[in-house]
């Protein structure tokens, strides 16, 4: 492909064509937090299995409240774990308690605190009943065989839950690929140095290994120095190890941004190198024969930032076959832009009592600002071919935060 500027529709495009199948494996159920299910998770019987009592009382048949009896005497106990018991006499009740099975013959409960009770009878201090109150009748919330989560869904704890319910003890799952995220630059520093003048901190490869920990994807960090065959070398070796790789600087026309010809040297195919938008227009994508991902981010941080987001997020949902879910929201205030280029613009988000979500674009000092990232809450898509967007138009937004 051409070393052009591609749309960032088209980038999209290229990026979805080479999506991923990832393997499956099963692992523990408690280790399955935040992993994305491979199975559907169906219900092994009714849920509820049984009509259970949700109030700890005691327990009639309504016919003979309807006959006028207010005064019952008790004719055992159930308790929760108990098999179910069977109603005897009419006109008698049982105890019962919440979780139990309600037993045969009876179909209403009453609860303690609308009682009279002595140690042989219970007496019912209401006027009115509801028929079958305060039961959870056996199948009322799903049936049999029924699919309670479809596989592909990432697992939270409600879901953990449900697996426990219908037996799973291990489940299967999505094995995520192994990834290594490099930093670019001999500018760079560990973090636990102190920085001379000419010199910063590696800030942004932590920033992207959290965001990948956040969807679920641990990654491995480490660092390249401008040196073409110190680079060649330990990218080399790590095509060995991982199957994800995120690269942050050394895609632009610097003249020590050597990373785009190590990785042609090493036969990664190159899919696109720069697209038409800011930041982050020097994005490079490709893969190796083997179909490892290669994503070379720009080393602004954030540019770098912006491309995880758009890209990197929508090569992982794609592969794993989640909704590209779009959030529109109205601008708050007006914005103008030249470049014919799509802009992600910074930005606050808004819940008003209308149930409008609200963005006010927070211009930073450029794609180096990685400060203003802490001021707001995601980015605006605002697309090509358009100069002025005007407060109360309704564009894309991508959050980088959970407000809510």
């Amino acid at each position: 492909m051409e070393n052009t500027f591609i749309p960032y529709e088209r980038a999209l495009a290229i990026i979805e064509s080479h999506k991923e199948d990832f393997p499956i494996e099963s692992k523990p159920l408690e280790q399955c937090v935040g992993a994305y299910l491979a199975e559907d998770l169906t219900a092994d019987r009714d849920f509820p299995p049984f009509d259970r009592v949700t109030m700890d009382g005691i327990a009639i048949r309504y016919s003979q409240f309807e006959t006028g009896q207010r005064m019952f005497p008790i004719e055992g106990t159930a308790a929760a774990g108990d098999p179910q018991m069977t109603l005897q006499i009419n006109s008698n009740c049982f105890e019962v308690m919440t979780g139990a099975i309600l037993p045969k013959g009876v179909d209403t409960v009453i609860r303690y605190e609308d009682l009279a009770l002595t140690d042989t009878t219970a007496s019912i201090n209401l006027p009115n009943l509801n028929h079958r109150q305060n039961v959870h009748f056996k199948g009322i919330d799903m049936a049999q065989g029924t699919i309670i989560v479809p596989k592909g869904k990432r697992l939270s704890s409600a879901e953990i839950n449900i697996a426990a319910a219908v037996g799973k003890a291990s489940l299967k799952v999505r094995k995520l690929p192994k990834t290594i995220v490099f930093s670019t630059g001999d500018e760079l520093v560990p973090v636990s140095d102190v920085p001379k003048l000419h010199q910063i901190r590696r800030s942004n490869i932590y920033g992207i290994q959290a965001t990948l920990k956040e969807w679920g994807v641990p990654a491995d960090l480490q660092h390249l120095p401008d040196d073409k065959e110190v680079m060649q070398k330990l990218i080399s070796e790590a095509l060995l190890h991982y199957d994800l790789f995120v690269f942050t600087g050394g895609v632009s026309k610097g003249k020590f941004d050597y990373l785009p010809d190590v990785l042609e040297s090493l036969a990664v195919a190159k899919h696109f190198h720069k697209i038409q938008q800011r930041p982050g227009k020097p994005f490079w994508f490709g893969s190796t024969k083997s179909d490892k991902k290669i994503f070379a981010l720009p080393g602004n941080p954030v540019s770098s930032f912006v491309c995880v987001y758009m890209y990197l997020q929508f090569w992982l949902k794609t592969s794993l076959s989640l909704p590209q879910e779009t959030l529109y929201v109205k601008l708050k205030n007006d914005v103008r832009f030249a470049p014919d280029l799509v802009y992600f613009l910074e930005a606050t988000l808004e819940s008003l009592p209308n149930g409008t979500l609200l963005a006010e674009a927070i211009k930073g000092n450029g794609s180096g600002d990685f400060a203003n990232l802490v001021k707001t809450d995601g980015f605006l898509i605002l697309p090509q071919n358009k100069s002025h967007f005007f407060a109360n138009e309704c564009y894309p937004f991508v959050s980088y935060r959970s407000k809510w």
